[in-house]
């Protein structure tokens, strides 16, 4: 093996903001090779990202950094400044997880791709927009020559996160830290951005560090992957010997508690518990509060386990790694919940709902066109049914959830909550049927008053409809705080004290508050790491089991939603293109778009992935203010065809099969179908 690019030994970060020092690392060892993907891996808080920052000397002065850090010839710690900046321009490109805040707004997106490159004296000023038109080429931008002049609130959010990929490549660096460069991005677009990344490493020899929590990305791309928990790394190992035979409780709590394409409704196995927070680490191991092999071994609450070798190029931090067994197949890890179904009448009827926003001249606000951002939806739900809308950023599944909410107008078509029409009502007689319908937020920060206490919280939506003292009071609140798994213990506090576990949680339970029959649910695990998503989808579950709730679930991770619908709907550019029960259409997707997303869909298993098929869709969602004519996905369609280009398929039940699909080509995907695609999509 050739001399590692990095070498990170000892190393060890405490912060001193807080007037004590609060230990983040606790001593990590490990390197990364060229031509090499090394995945890092843990829940929240683990010091995924810290141990990046401190590599490469980007941690802050409250940072109190020891150890040894390598960087090609560079000793990283306590380096100057100047050879750590000359070092970066250098040797490293990061490529960091909000593409947004990344990218500076006022700048165009070509000057920033070669900024660094000029102020390192590697490009003439003049050469730098034909570079940086040639850097966005390589990352599959189109017409970049256009785009080098064009702002970052110009882009998408795929093409923000590639020009930040572009701006990482400028300098050819021999190290690429890419920190969560997928996490907030749709299913597509992530196929894209991790081929684009294994495309550039093979181009280029580079090494690359992958900062992730989500273990199908890590066994689509890993080579060798580094488990960290509380600070350390406590497994790390080959990709494929690490997913077969994991050595460490951790990293098998972690693969039991992961959604996957290939189970469905069945109850997760999560993690119990919470991580811990820095400063306040369990003694002895710190993973022993929430191992299942910990139990009865004093050992494991005195004694921190030494990472030692265990064979085939694995190591583990556990007193009993060779205890520790593999993950149980799927179907034996998760037994059922029983099917929920729904009753037979609609809860919830939506008939060619339409939401179009017009486009207005800046000068004398005339309308020149609307935006379809929903354009002739139907879709019904009952209670006790879970119906979920998947699709792309920007097909309509959040206006949709809204607009039934009555949270913003309503062009066309009707929505009917238990028979009755509430389009057009009144604001008092809009409140009353909010009792019976409530939103939950992707975000439970945001969506939570910071100024009031968490018990206010809850209670709020009790008080606007005087229902307080009704209900129960302080009793009916710590009740509800019990059926969502928090304590009332907790009543005092505020949302910033709260992990982002339980401020889901808070969010649940005031929804659950006016005692709903119906709950949109607005990406509601998006933010969560994999341990604590698999306890909230167990909860919504338990929760509609118990009281009856139907569901709306709106989503773009596909293995998500396959836990917990019982039929799914698959939304593009404003229109439902496929609807069937849940089995139904993850086993024989009949549209090319459904095709396509559950092709891209990351599978958490590395053996075979070299010959897996893929359909990996190119090009952005089209204008909804200027779709294509006839088919609006033919542009990205490998089975487009003359009459797709000039006919609007009609949205008609596909034979033999509970489906409707909009499609003049509907049925299931052929493998020589799918070749061509995936030759399609990466030429």
């Amino acid at each position: 093996m050739s001399a590692p690019i990095l070498t990170v030994q000892g190393l060890e970060v405490d912060f001193t903001g807080s007037g004590r020092p609060v230990p983040v690392i606790r001593g990590v060892d490990f390197e990364v090779h060229p031509n090499e993907i090394l995945c890092i891996v843990g829940e929240s808080g683990s010091g995924k990202s810290v141990t990046a920052l401190a590599a490469t000397g980007l941690l802050p002065d409250t940072a109190r950094v020891r150890g040894q850090v390598r960087l090609g010839q560079t000793e990283v710690i306590g380096a100057p400044a100047e050879v750590l900046r000359r070092m970066r321009g250098d040797e490293v490109g990061f490529i960091f997880q909000d593409p947004t805040t990344t990218l500076n707004p006022v700048l165009p997106v070509g000057r920033q791709i070669t900024e660094g490159q000029v102020a390192h004296g590697r490009l003439r000023q003049a050469d730098a927009p034909r570079r940086a038109a040639e850097l966005l080429a390589e990352v599959d931008i189109a017409d970049p020559e256009g785009r080098v002049r064009q702002y970052p609130h110009q882009f998408s959010g795929g093409m923000r996160q590639r020009a930040v990929i572009a701006m990482a490549m400028a300098g050819k660096p021999r190290l690429i830290i890419a920190d969560e460069p997928t996490t907030a991005l749709d299913v597509t677009v992530q196929a894209q951005v991790l081929d684009l990344l294994r495309r550039r490493q093979a181009e280029t020899g580079a090494a690359i560090i992958l900062i992730t929590h989500d273990l199908g990305v890590v066994a689509e791309v890993a080579d060798r992957v580094a488990v960290m928990y509380a600070g350390r790394i406590v497994e790390t190992g080959p990709v494929d010997e690490l997913f077969a035979n994991p050595r460490h409780p951790y990293t098998t709590a972690l693969l039991e508690s992961l959604p996957r394409l290939d189970t469905s409704g069945a109850r997760l196995d999560p993690i119990p518990g919470q991580p811990p927070v820095p400063g306040a680490f369990p003694e002895g191991c710190a993973f022993h509060p929430r191992c299942r092999l910990a139990k009865g071994q004093p050992r494991c609450a005195t004694e921190d386990p030494a990472l030692r070798a265990l064979g085939g190029g694995q190591a583990a931090a556990c007193h009993f790694a060779e205890r520790n067994a593999a993950p149980k197949p799927p179907a034996e890890l998760r037994a059922p919940i029983g099917e929920s179904g729904g009753s037979d009448a609609p809860l919830l009827e939506i008939d060619d709902l339409k939401v179009h926003f017009p486009l207005r001249s800046r000068i004398l606000r005339l309308t020149r066109g609307h935006v379809r951002a929903v354009d002739g939806v139907s879709l019904t739900v009952r209670a006790g049914e879970t119906v979920s809308l998947v699709g792309e950023s920007g097909c309509g599944k959040t206006t949709t959830g809204r607009a039934v909410m009555g949270l913003i107008p309503v062009s066309g078509g009707d929505i009917r909550f238990e028979g009755r029409s509430v389009v057009g009502l009144r604001r008092q007689a809009m409140r009353a049927v909010r009792r019976n319908m409530q939103y939950i937020f992707q975000d439970p920060f945001s969506s939570l008053n910071p100024v009031l206490p968490v018990e206010d919280i809850v209670a709020e939506p009790l008080r606007i409809h005087g229902l307080f003292e009704q209900f129960g009071g302080a009793r009916y609140i710590a009740e509800l705080f019990d059926m969502v798994g928090l304590s009332a213990q907790m009543f005092g506090r505020y949302p910033r004290e709260f992990s982002g576990g339980q401020k889901q949680r808070i969010g649940i339970a005031r929804a659950l508050a006016l005692k709903p029959r119906l709950v949109i649910l607005d990406e509601p695990v998006a933010a969560l790491d994999v341990s604590i998503q698999a306890q909230i989808l167990n909860l919504l579950q338990d929760l509609q089991r118990d009281l009856g709730l139907g569901y709306l679930f709106i989503a773009h991770n596909l293995s998500v939603v396959r836990q917990i619908s019982d039929r799914v709907a698959v939304m593009y550019l404003g229109r439902i293109v496929e609807e069937s029960a849940r089995d139904a259409l993850y086993e024989t997707p009949t549209h090319p778009y459904t095709q396509s997303l559950l092709s891209a869909v990351p599978v958490p298993e590395p053996r075979g992935r070299e010959t897996r098929q893929r359909i990996v869709l190119t090009g952005e969602i089209p204008n909804p203010a200027a779709p294509p004519p006839g088919c609006t996905f033919h542009p990205r369609c490998f089975r487009a065809s003359d009459l797709c280009r000039g006919e609007i398929p009609a949205f008609r039940a596909y034979p033999g099969l509970p489906t409707r699909s909009a499609c003049h080509h509907a049925g299931p995907l052929a493998e020589s179908e799918a070749v061509a695609g995936r030759k399609e999509a990466t030429r």
